[in-house]
């Protein structure tokens, strides 16, 4: 886990990339006031909207989520506390007036770009 980045990782800077290209400005792994401990990958503090970049692993995704043999136990309290602590982002968030985008690293970074453009947009204009 030591080895484990905490941001810039290969999938997050990817999906930044193609947003960067596509001119949208953004904050990036800012802690959110009112939410503890929560950095999401990329803010849009205008339209408030956090974005998380979740890998399978760490975050449990249904489709390739795995668990290690080695200390199953330990493993399986850890990717819990995982799970809620996400769920607990996203209510804190949205008791704030924050929209909470999720997004797993197996999907396409060019369809996640397309669906935070479409977020983006579509809270520009409720503004």
């Amino acid at each position: 886990m030591v080895n484990t980045p905490r941001r810039d990782t290969p999938f997050e800077m990817r999906v930044r990339r193609i947003l960067h290209a596509r001119g949208f400005r953004y904050r990036v792994d800012r802690p959110m006031p009112g939410v503890t401990r929560s950095r999401p990958d990329v803010v849009f503090p205008t339209e408030r909207i956090a974005v998380y970049l979740d890998g399978c692993f760490w975050h449990s995704c249904p489709i390739h989520g795995t668990m290690p043999a080695a200390g199953r136990e330990w493993w399986a309290a850890k990717l819990q506390a995982n799970i809620e602590r996400d769920r607990r982002h996203g209510e804190e968030l949205e008791a704030a007036g924050w929209l909470a985008a999720r997004f797993w690293e197996h999907e396409d970074p060019h369809d996640i770009a397309d669906e935070i453009a479409a977020i983006v947009a579509a809270r520009r204009m409720e503004l």
